[in-house]
């Protein structure tokens, strides 16, 4: 099957945290679709945290909430190591200082997606 958002040139790389196995499945599935890979995943705070010292990824897309917990301990290890990353989420408004960051709202389309993707990666190279 083709795939649409990257080139011939090698697949960004995506850690993807989400605390719901089916919406990560369905992130998992989208993002293959668009020729990405999957670096890593993690649906708990401490996996994405051990994710950011020891994965190779481009990007990541993080569940605003993991299991009650903010995802800030994430977004935090994220800014500290530079890498550009985006929210998903259903919930309204995203903890300090993170409101200002990227967010693609749950339920989400492969566009959707696509666009963010997109727009984080375009974000993180300036």
């Amino acid at each position: 099957m083709a795939t649409e958002a990257q080139p011939a040139t090698q697949a960004k790389r995506i850690l993807v945290v989400e605390d719901e196995l089916m919406i990560r499945m369905l992130l998992e599935d989208m993002l293959g679709d668009l020729g990405y890979a999957i670096a890593a995943e993690a649906g708990r705070i401490e996996e994405a945290l051990e994710a950011t010292k020891k994965a190779d990824f481009d990007l990541a897309i993080l569940d605003a909430n993991l299991n009650g917990q903010p995802v800030s301990p994430v977004a935090d290890a994220l800014v500290a190591r530079g890498t550009p990353f985006f929210f998903a989420t259903g919930y309204g408004e995203l903890p300090e200082p993170y409101r200002d960051r990227l967010t693609l709202k749950k339920p989400f389309h492969r566009d959707g997606l696509k666009r963010m993707l997109q727009n984080a990666l375009d974000s993180g190279s300036r």
